[in-house]
């Protein structure tokens, strides 16, 4: 018996990279899987129903239950029909794990209306949408029968929690989702349901679009495929999908945690917070303030470099 046995699990852009992974390994640990993609490009761009229909294949060939889905997430009725089609199909649903997503990248100075409208839309629209309604039939569920577990995993990112160049489109929506999740992990609780956000850094084809960015930096080696089947990949992109497993269990005790997954590494990931301060009992002069506020960062640089990549 899997660690999922029985519960009724929806993942979305599951049709490849880390969704495909995650899909997949849910589905070994006794989930029944809704795979959804609508199978666009990376940058949004696009359908291609083939990309879910063959991850069905995949998890029915391996004694898996699955069906595709391929619903637009960012679209507030076709999010609604994504749950509905978990619960028609399996009676119930359980686990919602929040994973699709696009990328548009340019400087801030060279964005457009588009690239930003877009990316929100998919990135972080595309989180809030199917949680609302499975938000909405947990709690009816719980208000009938009483509270029983469910499970959300949300997707974010390095650039969403530490800032990465050319990603301001994406970063804005990947700190969303990571606030998003938090939020919900409060108001979903009374009702039996944990919310969580999941961090992962692997190999995808998002990460290749992100290299893309700088085409004038080489590819970073730990990014290259490993070729010895026996050794370990530690930029696959199933490395985060046994973390996601874990959230989504019903013996799991956590919520409104934000976690960092890959590499073999699993790290707590603590969020804004008070440091040091400096106050005074009278309203503050700005030359007071130039006086004061330069020794809060008497540990660490005025200005902040910019974060390295995850990607090496």
């Amino acid at each position: 018996m899997g660690a999922l046995a029985g519960r009724v699990a929806v993942v979305t852009g599951a049709g490849g990279g880390i969704g495909r992974s995650h899909a997949r390994f849910l589905a070994s640990e006794g989930a029944r899987l809704v795979v959804n993609d609508l199978g666009g490009s990376v940058s949004g761009d696009g359908a291609d129903a083939r990309l879910a229909d063959a991850v069905v294949v995949e998890i029915r060939a391996a004694g898996g239950e699955a069906v595709a889905s391929h619903h637009d997430v960012s679209d507030w009725d076709a999010a609604r029909a994504l749950v509905d089609l978990a619960i028609e199909t399996y009676g119930d649903l359980d686990i919602l794990v929040n994973n699709a997503g696009i990328l548009r990248d340019r400087p801030v100075w060279d964005l457009t209306e588009a690239d930003y409208d877009d990316v929100v839309r998919v990135d972080l629209k595309g989180h809030v949408a199917p949680t609302r309604w499975a938000a909405a039939h947990w709690k009816a569920r719980a208000e009938r029968d009483g509270p029983r577990d469910a499970a959300l995993v949300h997707t974010s990112s390095h650039s969403g929690l530490l800032g990465i160049l050319g990603q301001s489109n994406y970063g804005a929506a990947k700190a969303g989702v990571a606030t998003f999740g938090l939020v919900v992990a409060e108001e979903l609780a009374p009702f039996g349901v944990r919310s969580n956000v999941v961090v992962p850094a692997a190999r995808t084809r998002m990460a290749d679009a992100f290299r893309a960015y700088d085409p004038d930096r080489p590819p970073p080696r730990t990014l290259a495929p490993v070729i010895d089947p026996a050794a370990f990949d530690e930029w696959g992109p199933a490395n985060s999908s046994p973390l996601v497993a874990y959230l989504a269990s019903a013996g799991c005790p956590l919520s409104g945690q934000v976690l960092l997954a890959g590499r073999g590494i699993v790290a707590r990931m603590t969020g804004w917070a008070n440091g040091p301060t400096v106050r005074r009992d009278t309203e503050w002069t700005v030359a007071e303030l130039a006086d004061a506020v330069p020794g809060l960062f008497a540990d660490e640089p005025f200005v902040r470099p910019p974060a390295p990549s995850p990607f090496g």
